[in-house]
């Protein structure tokens, strides 16, 4: 099955808003990096989607206006075999993404990007409703510390690992990056 990896919304626009916080920044990069080396050397597409909403100014940092709408400095460059901007949480949504994905035979998305229980898993369950096989890396996803409606702190590492029980097996498998880089046929297994 011909696999495609998916960068959501890695985009500089992030380090701009008030809950940003480096902390997990690093690791994310790494393995975001990771997979992004493994499908490059390997030919794996990859497909670079940009979130853009909220007022055409530039104090917003998620307008194209602001300058911000690029990719994290972070992450090794690389060349997309398609770039979308989305308007919506999913990627699939208004951008035309289904339609390449389709026309170039893929079969299995390798889910990464920014926020894990956002962008990321709204993607990863609307393809698996259309019927892709969808490889979520948690690991290559980062989010950041929220607030619950009662006030208390809700912790991003809690996040990532409630996103990782609701999708596991019902819209997605869970893989490291080595897992989702063999399953696409980059590495060879043991």
């Amino acid at each position: 099955m011909k696999s495609c990896l998916i960068v959501i919304d890695a985009q500089e626009s992030f380090r701009h808003r008030p809950y940003f916080t480096p902390r997990d920044l690093s690791a994310y990069a790494s393995a975001q990096n990771a997979l992004i080396e493994g499908c490059r050397a390997a030919g794996v597409p990859m497909v670079r989607i940009f979130h853009v909403d909220g007022p055409a100014r530039a104090d917003n940092p998620f307008a194209i206006e602001s300058g911000h709408v690029r990719p994290l400095a972070e992450l090794t460059p690389f060349e997309a075999a398609a770039t979308y901007t989305k308007h919506r949480h999913s990627a699939l949504v208004g951008t035309g993404l289904d339609v390449w994905l389709t026309q170039n035979g893929i079969g299995r998305l390798i889910v990464s990007g920014i926020r894990t229980e956002q962008c990321c898993e709204t993607t990863a369950r609307h393809a698996s409703d259309l019927g892709w096989a969808v490889d979520f890396v948690t690991d290559a996803t980062l989010t950041f510390d929220m607030t619950q409606p009662d006030g208390r702190p809700l912790p991003a590492d809690d996040i990532k690992a409630r996103t990782a029980t609701v999708l596991e097996g019902r819209f997605a498998t869970l893989c490291t990056v080595e897992q989702a880089l063999e399953r696409a046929g980059v590495l060879a297994t043991a």
